[in-house]
């Protein structure tokens, strides 16, 4: 058995509970009584995967069927992959600790283009065949969803269905689908041939792409009856009646975000030019008050969590959020749980907010400026102007932070020195508002956190058609940057490393002819290149030769509005025609309201069938 053998090799391997299941929470059932097994698998460590919220609702989600089983799948770190294959174990489930080769679905969540080739890894240990092709049987069926699919094509030999949107529902229609033909004894391709006529499914083999002497796309046709010539994703339009765990699975070992996490919106109104989510994840939905308490409440009592974040991509945008907040408070406060709100704006930021999340525990405050001058913050949209983010610092230093972490990027659209310098200019100022502050923290010393990103234009946004600067000007912005902050003790810059954020550049924009390319780098020994001890871009390079691909074609080559893109037979709701407005908007250095304000005519409303807004 399986068991017998892991629990031989768990004192040699770090961090032993990862491999074992068996968490407060997690759901075991009798395999004999039920008629779909379901693989849930996270590309990157148990640590990481454990924190994922979509993880957490789909898989309970999946579980509330009598008749579905999900288990949680992660990525083994090298050293128990290493004791893995020298003794034989194929990947496994946490819960029924069996082969996943013997499921019915093996499902991946994509959140990053770095764990690429940790997916073609855990299907090879799975013992699965890696490519699509080689897989005639009904079983088991590989799918994956997630951010990262509004491009699927770099991954389109491996996987068979990619599932576009929002999974609660898709998911379950395409689970009964699947239920359903087993029992009729269907082949894979009749499988795939319905399943292709659910909304929100996308089956590469049912497409073929074509390119011209300059490595552009040239087309993508349908090669079937069966496939849409447009996949449009799908979308839960009431978070108040959308499903959402009561409990979760809680891990025996410290996570990255080790604490209870409640949904609170999804999407964003901001527009942000960069933001690849605040695009792919709209419309704008709320829950409201009441939901939020309550599902509040479930989560705290169920893992004994003693803190609660109010998870979203912009929360201080609830409608409700002082009531919300006021409301939680009575709860919280009580039960000595901690408050936090990670997706702080700035301008949105109040006394009230600050006080709110201070009661039980006094977190950290992280700001996103996103570029030095008001100039390119009016570029990329950000909407924030100097005032809105000294007044929220004014605020942050007279309730007794003397710490503040400041997220900028590097390598933006029509980006000068200037704006580099800016960043310093931006944060030296800072730090004089708070020793000119009478009421700040008495006997300690300012502390700022400067963290520089390395731009990295994505589909779906309307930098897509924009060029990644080149190692050299990031470069050269970086040694701005450090001149400019010569002396300041104070002040501690980090930066994203540029060879990482080049091939996540690369696999972000790129076409079906990288599956070679990821492919090859994967038998040379990659895996975990997110990471940056195990990360390598001498072989990462060497694959790209091999298969006569340049990355600067993907990364750094700027693109013209009218070229067709590897993903623009996905819609994604929001229209190529605004993204192109809004890039030349930006290039216009004019700015958009955010949709509470005014309705850009992004396209969502148009094809939901209404207002975003009432």
């Amino acid at each position: 058995m399986i068991k017998d053998k892991i629990e031989k090799l768990l004192l040699q391997v770090k961090t032993p509970s990862r491999y074992i299941g068996g968490e407060l929470n997690s759901v075991v059932k009798d395999k004999s009584k039920v008629d779909l097994r379901f693989a849930f698998c996270f590309p990157d460590t148990y640590e990481i995967g454990m924190s994922h919220l979509g993880m957490k609702i789909l898989y309970s989600l999946t579980n509330m069927r009598e008749n579905f089983w999900c288990e949680r799948v992660f990525a083994p770190d090298v050293d128990f992959e290493k004791l893995m294959r020298e003794n034989g174990i194929p990947l496994y489930g946490l819960e029924s600790l069996e082969p996943i080769k013997d499921f019915d679905f093996i499902g991946f969540t994509i959140q990053f283009e770095m764990c690429y080739t940790n997916i073609l890894n855990m299907l090879d240990l799975a013992g699965v065949p890696l490519k699509a092709k080689d897989r005639t049987e009904l079983s088991p069926i590989v799918v994956a969803g997630g951010p990262c699919v509004c491009n699927p094509e770099p991954l389109a030999d491996f996987i068979d269905i990619f599932i576009i949107g929002e999974g609660e529902e898709v998911n379950l229609e395409l689970y009964d689908l699947y239920v359903e033909m087993k029992k009729r004894g269907a082949s894979k391709r009749e499988f795939l041939e319905a399943a292709a006529g659910i909304e929100g499914i996308y089956v590469p083999a049912f497409y073929d792409v074509t390119y011209d002497d300059g490595g552009r796309v040239k087309t993508i046709e349908p090669n079937s009856p069966c496939a849409n010539p447009i996949v449009r994703k799908r979308i839960i339009k009431d978070m108040d009646k959308v499903f959402y765990p009561e409990s979760f699975v809680v891990p025996y070992c410290e996570i990255v975000h080790d604490r209870a996490i409640v949904e609170v919106l999804r999407g964003c109104i901001r527009g942000c030019r960069f933001c690849q989510a605040g695009y792919i994840y709209r419309p704008f939905r709320e829950k409201c008050t009441d939901t939020i308490c309550a599902e509040t409440k479930n989560l705290c009592e169920s893992t004994g969590y003693e803190e609660v974040s109010l998870s979203s991509l912009s929360t201080s945008d609830l409608s409700d959020i002082e009531n919300t907040l006021e409301k939680l408070s009575e709860y919280t406060e009580k039960e000595r749980i901690n408050l936090s709100l990670p997706s702080m704006r700035l301008d949105r930021f109040s006394k009230e907010l600050m006080e709110q999340i201070q009661k039980v525990r006094k977190s950290g405050l992280t700001f996103a400026p996103e570029a030095g001058t008001q100039r390119l913050r009016d570029v990329i949209n950000k909407n924030i102007t100097e005032d809105e983010i000294f007044r929220a610092c004014r605020l942050a230093f007279s309730g007794g932070y003397s710490a503040v972490k400041l997220y900028f990027m590097m390598g933006l659209p029509t980006e000068t020195d200037d704006d580099i310098r800016g960043i310093a200019d931006l944060a030296v100022r800072i730090a004089d508002l708070y020793y000119q502050m009478p009421d700040r923290p008495k006997g300690r010393g300012i502390q700022i956190s400067i963290s520089c990103a390395t731009f990295v234009p994505k589909p779906f946004t309307p930098f897509e058609f924009e060029p990644q600067a080149s190692e050299e000007e990031i470069k050269h912005k970086q040694d701005i940057l450090l001149t400019a902050l010569k002396g300041k003790r104070y002040i501690n810059v980090s930066w994203s490393k540029y060879k990482v954020s080049v091939l996540e550049a690369v696999l972000a924009r790129g076409d079906r002819r990288l599956g070679s390319v990821i492919y090859d780098a994967w038998k040379s020994g990659c895996r975990f290149d997110g990471w940056d001890e195990h990360y390598n871009y001498d072989v990462w390079r060497s694959a790209f030769e091999k298969n006569g691909l340049d990355m600067n074609f993907y990364a750094c080559r700027k693109r013209e509005f009218d070229e067709l893109f590897p993903w623009d037979f996905l819609d994604y709701y929001v229209s190529k025609q605004f993204l192109v407005r809004e890039n030349k908007t930006a290039h216009e250095g004019v700015t958009t309201p955010n949709c509470r304000e005014k309705c850009s005519g992004c396209g969502v409303s148009k094809c939901i069938g209404g207002p975003c807004f009432g």
